[in-house]
């Protein structure tokens, strides 16, 4: 049962990731990748919530599965970001592409502050 849990979550994930990273970087005139930027810290900043929560048993294992695992896991995208910062260094971008690697922070930041809400709402 538990597979079907991450299955459904990760159908809504992968056309939710698609949707936003289309829309969010049709926005932006630039080669930096907002778009999947965006997701991945969204999603971060989502299963830091999901993780808190579940620690502070307010939310159940089945939730970490339907929304952490398959949502959140088919919403982030590290192996595009990684592709396309490896194509922002070969067009000569170098600047970007390090601010695009550094967006690795950013997607830490946000688990941590998903954790934090987590824990001063439930904690």
């Amino acid at each position: 049962m538990s597979w079907l849990l991450v299955i459904l979550g990760a159908a809504v994930g992968a056309p939710l990731r698609y949707l936003t990273d289309r829309a969010v970087q049709a926005r932006h005139d630039s080669p930096l990748p907002w778009g999947t930027i965006t997701v991945n810290t969204a999603a971060s900043a989502v299963l830091g919530l999901i993780t808190g929560a579940v620690g502070a048993g307010a939310a159940s294992t089945r939730v970490a599965l339907l929304v952490g695992t398959g949502l959140c896991g088919a919403l982030s995208t590290y192996s595009t970001l990684s592709y396309e910062t490896l194509c922002l260094v070969e067009d000569g971008h170098r600047r970007l592409a390090a601010l695009t690697a550094a967006s690795l922070l950013a997607g830490v930041g946000a688990a941590a502050v998903g954790v934090a809400l987590a824990r001063a709402l439930w904690g």
